[in-house]
């Protein structure tokens, strides 16, 4: 047996170990648990698309605190919350962007421009093209996270709840530049 061998593929896998572990490593400020951690790069480090087909980043939005909101149009619960939120973009047009992150389950992108149509909500409309909320979403939607002025993560919720407005708010209040 070739001793190179062994030793080649012990290197080969201590890189894939390395590269795999640094994944979540993007040394935000927040101290946050491993799954957020990872979510945080994930997304980004991960693109959509919108509604022209192009590419889009959380990095595209810098200096602006952002929220990720990953929904489809049979969400009841998803759909509940965008008022609340066109309210809060309106209130903030220079300090806060929605990202309405279509996951393309049973959606199409007819389906959101249909949508976006019927609804003129003040929204990033995004297709999820790369399947990035599968990787993210936890238990369901609405699932959102919330970005800071330099694009780290702040918090990831699910669901809804009866304070959406305030706690929102609260967020781009305290991250917002000034």
């Amino acid at each position: 047996m070739n001793p190179i061998r062994p030793v080649f593929t012990l290197l080969c896998l201590a890189v894939l170990f390395i590269s795999c572990g640094s994944k979540s490593d993007r040394n935000n400020p927040r101290s946050l648990s491993t799954s957020l951690a990872e979510k945080d790069a994930i997304v980004w480090s991960s693109a959509f698309e919108d509604l022209e087909e192009n590419e889009v980043r959380l990095a595209d939005y810098k200096g602006k605190v952002v929220l990720v909101d990953f929904w489809e149009s049979w969400c009841g619960p998803c759909l509940q919350t965008f008022p609340v939120m066109d309210s809060l973009k309106n209130e903030y047009p220079e300090d806060f962007v929605i990202l309405a992150v279509n996951l393309n389950s049973s959606d199409d992108k007819s389906d959101v421009i249909s949508f976006k149509d019927e609804h003129p909500y003040n929204f990033e409309y995004l297709l999820d093209t790369n399947a990035v909320g599968p990787e993210v979403i936890e238990l369901g939607i609405p699932f959102k996270l919330y970005f800071d002025t330099e694009g780290y993560l702040i918090k990831a919720e699910v669901g809804v709840s009866g304070n959406d407005y305030q706690k929102t708010k609260e967020i781009i209040e305290k991250y917002k530049e000034s």
